[in-house]
């Protein structure tokens, strides 16, 4: 019989430049605890990580805030399509679907596609499971998304990426979020793992690009880690972050130590990215090169988060 394990919990929404005042960092603060309280209380409950995973996700797919199910960015032809993963550790497995519109949370497909023999679907066969699984036609468009892409596309799509938290007070002058994603990594009380993680892409970009998020290369696991990207997926895929983490940690290193490494080598080469990540032994961990990472987790015992760490390459581990 497995021995119980004390459940970990640590979540994203995303990296980018700057928060510009306490209102716009407290209302993040305020999103991001809220996802950890609900879904912290499910582990403790005896969720499985996958479950958990799939929870956290949909909570953040929700928030317009974030740019995730509703509150996508769009891309050039002002359409959203929507990418997910969800990699479960124990049994090895990753699924996603790439490319997806008109769902609420694509993260529920690609949980489904875990017990599928075709577990990575893109934007036709995304949607052709959207409807033999009755999932409902959404519309995932705010208003201030349609503003940003009507902004950019009179200045000729000069910017490359979109604002990560869709919020007016948070918003650089120029936009800057093809950093935006959320995504979650668990650890439930019987030592499963699992990541997920989910984005309305880049924001203006070229019609059927892929996101990392949708790839190993954004959020992998293992049964000795799992890691979750965010940040330039085109950075995050050059690196091979998520699998580079993972793959350090399976091999013996710490998750302190593979997490400081692989963010070492992603400033040197001038990455623009962020990741969370857990090891099977309860250690947290998250990295970043972009000045700010919106991450939050809970270590057992109080819930913390990543908002005020200063500018810069910065690492943090609890063990």
């Amino acid at each position: 019989m497995q021995v119980k394990v004390q459940p970990k919990l640590i979540i994203h929404g995303g990296a980018g430049s700057s928060l510009h005042g306490k209102g716009g960092l407290e209302a993040v603060r305020r999103s991001l605890h809220a996802v950890i309280e609900e879904v912290y209380a499910l582990l403790l409950a005896g969720a499985n990580a996958s479950a958990a995973v799939l929870r956290g996700c949909q909570l953040l797919e929700d928030d317009p805030r974030f740019n995730a199910g509703t509150g996508s960015v769009l891309q050039s032809d002002g359409q959203i399509r929507m990418s997910a993963a969800l990699m479960d550790g124990i049994s090895g497995r990753f699924s996603g679907v790439i490319n997806v519109s008109r769902v609420k949370n694509p993260i529920e497909l690609a949980y489904f596609l875990q017990n599928s023999p075709d577990r990575v679907l893109s934007d036709y066969g995304s949607a052709e499971l959207a409807r033999e699984l009755q999932v409902p036609s959404y519309n995932a468009l705010t208003d201030l998304r349609l503003q940003e892409w009507i902004q950019e596309r009179q200045d000729n799509f000069k910017s490359t990426m979109a604002g990560v938290v869709a919020e007016p007070e948070l918003l650089e002058t120029t936009s800057n979020a093809g950093r935006g994603t959320i995504g979650v990594v668990a650890l439930d009380a019987h030592g499963g793992i699992a990541a997920g993680t989910s984005t309305g892409g880049k924001g203006f970009e070229r019609i059927g690009r892929v996101s990392d998020s949708a790839m190993p290369a954004g959020n992998y696991a293992t049964s000795y880690a799992a890691v979750s990207c965010t940040g330039i997926g085109e950075d995050i895929i050059d690196e091979c972050l998520a699998p580079r983490i993972v793959v350090r940690v399976t091999d013996g290193m710490t998750l302190k130590d593979a997490i400081q490494r692989s963010f070492t080598e992603a400033h040197e080469h001038q990455r623009d990215l962020g990741a969370i990540a857990l090891d099977a032994s309860g250690a947290i961990a998250w990295g970043k090169t972009s000045q700010v990472l919106l991450a939050a987790y809970h270590d057992g015992e109080k819930v913390g988060d990543t908002l005020e760490m200063a500018v810069g390459t910065q690492v943090g581990c609890i063990s």
